[in-house]
């Protein structure tokens, strides 16, 4: 692997670099007498149901959610997510004695303020994507947990998907060797009246989409040095939305495309990474129920010379994401992707969207 990707790879591990801190949580052997009380605000986003991998978790204490739009909390007391839990204001749920983590899922738009109203609270928090539209407060809300000694986690839906974990092995040990070559591809078809409301957002279907692969392909390279975006209308609908969209990123000694549209039928069976090294290629096809094929150039580990076939038990999003951040918050192991790695990620991915960086 050489020195790019190298850093690169470590920034994403965190642990492994040392570079991020293990955050203010309780002892790991007061886990079983203590569970994590956490709470949700928004319902508005299209992963809010999550939820429900920490509602059924040994490690949480679910204790309310906040929804200030009616219609929506409407809409949501009727589904099984959110069935029997307290309905809260922001300020309630922060104020909660215990609370030590809040999911914050409400529309794109509002993320950001409410993430930042949580780590001032002294709240570890996860986000879900993307990130918001602006690149200083984003970078405000990592330097406020910095100093409270919080942990900020992003919602990428594949960070802990098996088939990225084997991959992430794979590049901690230099099997790939010298990473050269990235593709990444992300897309479905999105009916019309969700196109209406992607259509309120600069940055099209990559925005919205496509910056779950980006995440990864950033994980592997590192912050590009060049970003080069291809980005059409290309659908017959009248409603402006980016939903034929492309970046390609360029790197010292590397290269790599990321692909995401909204019109591409059964798009899900062709989501995929591949990742291109001197001494192997390690293919993921699909990303969402994943199998893995894997081409080396000479035996490593139990993997042999030339190609083989990897499979993967059924993978649950965020049930893994659950589990992670419970462990951080304990005090057990420091958290794997580091503020550098996701400031990286969302300025990427606001250049790729032609969204301005100063906002």
């Amino acid at each position: 692997m050489h020195d790019l990707t190298r850093r690169s790879a470590l920034s994403y591990f965190g642990a492994a670099a040392g570079t991020v801190p293990l955050v203010t949580g309780v002892r790991a052997d007061e886990k079983a007498a203590k569970r994590i009380k956490i709470g949700q605000i928004g319902v508005g986003h299209a992963h809010a149901s999550k939820l429900s991998a920490y509602r059924v978790s040994a490690d949480y204490e679910v204790v309310g959610v906040v929804e200030p739009d009616e219609a929506l909390r409407k809409q949501a007391e009727n589904a099984a997510t959110y069935r029997d839990l307290k309905w809260l204001t922001r300020e309630q749920l922060l104020a909660t004695p215990g609370l030590q983590a809040v999911l914050v899922e409400t529309r794109v738009r509002d993320l950001l303020d409410n993430a930042e109203a949580c780590v001032s609270a002294g709240m570890h928090t996860h986000i879900d994507k993307p990130a918001g539209e602006s690149l200083p407060q984003l970078k405000r809300i990592h330097d406020i947990a910095a100093k409270k000694k919080l942990m900020v986690q992003m919602g990428y839906m594949f960070r802990y998907n098996p088939a990225v974990v084997l991959l992430r092995d794979f590049l901690k040990k230099g099997w790939l060797g010298e990473v050269f070559e990235v593709h990444a591809v992300m897309s479905k078809v999105v009916p019309a009246a969700e196109r209406k409301r992607l259509a309120e957002y600069r940055g099209g279907i990559m925005f919205e989409l496509g910056c779950h692969v980006l995440d990864l392909v950033i994980g592997v390279l590192g912050k590009p040095k060049e970003v080069t975006a291809f980005n059409q209308h290309s659908s017959a609908m009248n409603d402006k939305l980016l939903d034929n969209m492309l970046a390609v990123l360029s790197y010292p000694r590397a290269t790599a495309s990321v692909k995401s549209s909204a019109i591409e039928v059964e798009g899900g069976d062709r989501r995929h990474m591949v990742v291109c090294g001197t001494e192997g290629t390690f293919h993921i096809q699909p990303l969402d129920n994943p199998a893995a094929r894997v081409s080396l150039s000479k035996a490593q580990g139990e993997y042999k010379k030339g190609t083989q076939e990897v499979k993967f038990p059924k993978y649950s999003r965020y049930v893994d994401d659950a589990a992670d951040m419970a462990k951080v918050i304990r005090g057990e192991k420091p958290f794997d992707f580091s503020a550098e790695h996701d400031l990286a990620v969302q300025e990427t991915l606001l250049r790729t969207c032609g969204i301005p960086l100063k906002d």
